[in-house]
Parts: C-alpha cells; sequence; structure tokens
C-alpha cells in the first residue's frame, strides 16, 4: 500500500495513558498532528468484541496505535498468567477484526522480546522466532503476543496488503512508566526501589536473582520515532516483523549499579538467588530497522535520568 502519515489522518492511539499510548500522544500533540482519537478503559473496553465494533464503525480511524494489553514485570507473569494470555488475546483479537471490517489503512502491533527462545544465539534476529523453547516465566504473555504476530501476517497475507505492521521492541522505559512494585517491569521497579530505599535510610536493598540476566533497554522516544519510520515508509520491503533496540545490553547488576548512583542511594545491594532470573539474555538484531536510516538518540545514562527526575515531580 502506497501509504504516508498526514497529520490530518485519523489516528487512534489504543492505551493512550500508558508508557507507550502516551509517548505517540506527545509527540503527536508537538508535531500538529490534529486528529487523534483516544479512549479510556472505562469508556471502551477493547476486550468486548461488540463494543470495538461499534468504536471502529463510528470513528472509523485511518491509523491505530495498538498499545493497549496487559503488561507486568516476572511476579506477575508467574501468578496470573491466565489474565495475560485471556485480556491480550481478546484484545488483540477485537482490534484486529474491527480494524479490518472498517478499512483502516495501517496499524501498529507491539510484540515483546520474550517472544523469542529462552536460549538462543545472540543478537536475535527475527527468523529465531519459534526456533526453541520460550521461557517459562512469562510463556502466556509471549504466546499472546506471537498469536498477535501470526494475525498480523495472516491478514496481511489474505488482504495481499501491508496493513497490520508486527514491532517486536526490547524493555521500553521513559517517563510515564508503571512504577507500582507489584507489576512494573525491571528498570522502573529499580528506579522506585532505590528512591524509597534513600527516603527511608534503608541498609540495603534486596534484588530478585543473581544480577546477571542481560537486558537492553529502548527509550519510549525512540521507539515511537522507529514506528514513525515504519509508518512513513510507502513501500514497506523489510519482512514482518521488525525489531526495534538500541543494539546493546547490560547486566541487571550493572544497571542496578548505575541507577542506585543516579538516584543517590547510598546503601548496599543484596540479591536473593532463590527468586527466579528470567531469560538470561535478550538482545535484539535490529537490522531491519536501521536499514531504513533509524538509530536510537537517547543513551541510558540519560534516559534514566529523565525518568528519575519525570518520577520526582509525579510520583
Amino acid at each position: 500500500m502506497n501509504f504516508n502519515l498526514h497529520k490530518d489522518h485519523k489516528i487512534y492511539v489504543a492505551g493512550h495513558k500508558g508508557l507507550i499510548g502516551s509517548a505517540f500522544i506527545r509527540y503527536f500533540k508537538a508535531n500538529g498532528y490534529n486528529n487523534i482519537i483516544t479512549r479510556g478503559r472505562e469508556e471502551l473496553d477493547l476486550s468486548c468484541a461488540e463494543s470495538t465494533d461499534n468504536f471502529f464503525k463510528k470513528n472509523q480511524p485511518e491509523v491505530v496505535i495498538l498499545a493497549a494489553g496487559k503488561v507486568g514485570g516476572i511476579l506477575q507473569n508467574r501468578d496470573f498468567p491466565a489474565d495475560f494470555i485471556f485480556e491480550n488475546l481478546s484484545i488483540q483479537l477485537n482490534t484486529f477484526s474491527a480494524a479490518q471490517k472498517n478499512h483502516t489503512k495501517k496499524l501498529i502491533f507491539f510484540g515483546s522480546s520474550c517472544m523469542y527462545p529462552r536460549d538462543t544465539k545472540q543478537p536475535m534476529s527475527e527468523e529465531q522466532l519459534l526456533s526453541s523453547k520460550l521461557e517459562p516465566t512469562s510463556l502466556a504473555y509471549a504466546i499472546a503476543k506471537y498469536a498477535g504476530l501470526q494475525m498480523c501476517n495472516a491478514l496481511n497475507t489474505q488482504s495481499k496488503s501491508v496493513t497490520f505492521i508486527p514491532i517486536i521492541p526490547n524493555s521500553v522505559y521513559g517517563i510515564n512508566d508503571n512504577f507500582d512494585l507489584n507489576n512494573a517491569h525491571v528498570l522502573s521497579s529499580l528506579i522506585s526501589r532505590f528512591h524509597t530505599a534513600k527516603e527511608k535510610k534503608m541498609p540495603n536493598v534486596i534484588l530478585w536473582g543473581t544480577g546477571l540476566p542481560k537486558r537492553e533497554f529502548v527509550y519510549v522516544d525512540d521507539l515511537v520515532e522507529a514506528c514513525l519510520v515504519v509508518l512513513n515508509t510507502s513501500h514497506l520491503n523489510e519482512e514482518l516483523p521488525i525489531n526495534i533496540g538500541v543494539g546493546e545490553d547490560i547486566s541487571i547488576k550493572l544497571l542496578a549499579d548505575k541507577i542506585s548512583f543516579i538516584v543517590g542511594y547510598a546503601g548496599s545491594i543484596k540479591w536473593d538467588k532463590t527468586k527466579p532470573d528470567g531469560a538470561p539474555r535478550k538482545l535484539l538484531d535490529s537490522a531491519r530497522i536501521e536499514s531504513m536510516n533509524w538509530k536510537p538518540s537517547v543513551n541510558l545514562d540519560e534516559g534514566i535520568e529523565n525518568v528519575y527526575k519525570w518520577y520526582l515531580n509525579n510520583k
């Protein structure tokens, strides 16, 4: 499909209050996009097929950013797998179906690096999906996301157009992140833990696992820029999905040291090795998005400092 994003396009951002959705809203507002549609969960339940169909029929969005879904850290993924697979599958199925029936021109769907096998060569290229077993602690979420990827490719194949674009970002962080210790991801969780420990003058902070696993972190504004590159590519020749990473990772131990320094926590860090580590490494091969002339612009230190400043003003 010959398509370029215009400022008068009707754009629906699903999950506009979350980390990724709110970053798209910030970008669109700052750059003069004047036809943005949002609905809170209390206004539109995307897990309800009838409500989703009615919304798309009435509003006819031309572009959809599907940033809605159930996300969480290791603890929530371990304890509530049914919630993760049911909610994400229903949101994906209903949104894709309504978008197809109402002639949406482009839809961005976000997968996850946990879709890749637990033990596979690094960095992980898109061809390695389903090449071996997944990480058990995030299996339900990963299966739901992989189903979404297959829905996108199946719909594109059947319609003979590239309407549904699956993107696989690595660990996304940024302002407006979730800092709830019960369901936050690792980076925002560490900021919250170290800040609380500093305020309470705690002598040490206990963290899960060994600290040895490595993770790659993508600043959310860089992710938005990458998605806009993809949306503005008239003839998308890259095979889908498309990984989005920064090309380097860091151990959780070094990340914890870095965050504790930025936060100003002076106590010690202890590791509870009885708790799970998750996958040992999840570095993405981002050659496809790099071939489209995208590069990240926010390094990890700068990104963490931005997030911590935001946290202090909004916590």
